[in-house]
């Protein structure tokens, strides 16, 4: 059975905490990356989606803190594919602990 993560419960697995695992949120999927610290820890360049659901971020390709968010329905047909690419890239690569409230 998977865990049901509120945003503020996300918020506190953004790699801070070192008790804590981080987590990144795609599409509604929470997919633990704590194997890749390097990449999402604090002062990582993907550390701007620890903790949040990055589906806007990741089809616009975009690391602006503002983009971090659930709602991707401003993304167009272009932005959509690679945001489903991004879906793929992290089941291929991270287990799915959860999903988003």
């Amino acid at each position: 059975m998977s865990a049901v993560f509120t945003a503020e419960q996300l918020a506190k697995h953004d790699g801070t905490d070192p008790s804590l695992p981080i987590y990144v949120a795609i599409k509604g999927r929470v997919f633990d990356v704590s194997g890749k610290k390097e990449m999402y820890g604090p002062g990582a360049g993907y550390h701007v989606f620890a903790g949040k659901d990055a589906s806007k971020a990741l089809g616009k390709s975009s690391l602006k803190p503002e983009d971090c968010v659930a709602d991707c329905s401003s993304l167009d047909e272009k932005e959509q594919k690679v945001l489903d690419d991004w879906v793929i890239f992290f089941e291929k690569r991270y287990p799915v602990v959860g999903n988003t409230a």
